[in-house]
C-alpha cells in the first residue's frame, strides 16, 4: 500500500507541476497582449487565446497544453504504468487548477488529450478523430469536446491498461463539470457555433 502511494504521489506532483504551466497566459503576455484572463471568458485555454485574433498563438497554446500532458506521462512511464497514470491525473488537474493562478485554470480537454496520447496513442488518435467528426457534424466546439472525451474513455477500456482506462473514465465527469456553462447554453440553443461571431454571447473556452 505504501509503495503504491509513493508510485502515485511523486508522479502526480510531477504531472501537476507540468500541467499547471499556464502557456496561454505566458504566450499572450510574451506577445504583448496583456493578461488573457481579462479577455473574453477569462480562461487561459486556446479557445480564449483565439479571441485575441492571434491564430498562431492559439495553436501554440493548444499544442503546448497537450504536450505538457504527453511529457508528464512519458517521464513517469519510465517508472511504470501506475506512475504514468498518476502523472496523467496530476497534469490534467494542474491545468484545471494551477496553484500559481489561484486554482483558476483551463477546462482540461487539451491536456486530457495529451495524456491520452501518452498513455495510449490509439486512444489519443480516436479522441482527436472523434472531435473533428463531431465538430464537422454539429459545428459546436464544446459539444465536440463533451462527446469526444466520452468516446475516448470507452475506447480506452479496449485499448489500454485498466488503470489508465479508469482514469480517463473519471476525467469525463470532471471535464463535463468544467463545461457546465457551455452545456447550459447548448440546452438553451445560445451556444455559438464554430466560426460564428461571439460578440453577442461570449463563449466560455472549451479547451
Amino acid at each position: 500500500m505504501v509503495s503504491t502511494l509513493i508510485l502515485l504521489i511523486g508522479p502526480f506532483l510531477l504531472g501537476y507541476l507540468l500541467g499547471s504551466i499556464p502557456f496561454g497566459l505566458l504566450l499572450t503576455r510574451a506577445a504583448g497582449l496583456g493578461d488573457i484572463r481579462k479577455v473574453g471568458s477569462g480562461n487561459i485555454g486556446a479557445t480564449n487565446v483565439l479571441r485575441t485574433g492571434r491564430k498562431g498563438l492559439a495553436a501554440a497554446t493548444l499544442l503546448l497544453d497537450a504536450l505538457k500532458g504527453v511529457a508528464a506521462v512519458l517521464i513517469a512511464d519510465q517508472v511504470g504504468q501506475l506512475a504514468a497514470v498518476g502523472a496523467a491525473a496530476g497534469a490534467v488537474l494542474g491545468h484545471m487548477f494551477p496553484v500559481w493562478l489561484s486554482f483558476k485554470g483551463g477546462k482540461g480537454m487539451a491536456t486530457a488529450i495529451g495524456v491520452m496520447w501518452g498513455l495510449a496513442w490509439s486512444v489519443g488518435a480516436i479522441a482527436c478523430a472523434a472531435w473533428l467528426l463531431f465538430a464537422a457534424i454539429f459545428r459546436y466546439s464544446s459539444l465536440a469536446t463533451l462527446l469526444s472525451i466520452v468516446v475516448a474513455a470507452i475506447a480506452a477500456w479496449f485499448l489500454t491498461d485498466p488503470r489508465a482506462a479508469m482514469l480517463l473514465t473519471l476525467l469525463v465527469p470532471l471535464v463535463w463539470a468544467r463545461h457546465h456553462e457551455n452545456i447550459a447554453r447548448l440546452l438553451k440553443g445560445t451556444e455559438p457555433k464554430i466560426g460564428q461571431s461571439k460578440a453577442a454571447e461570449p463563449n466560455k473556452a472549451s479547451i
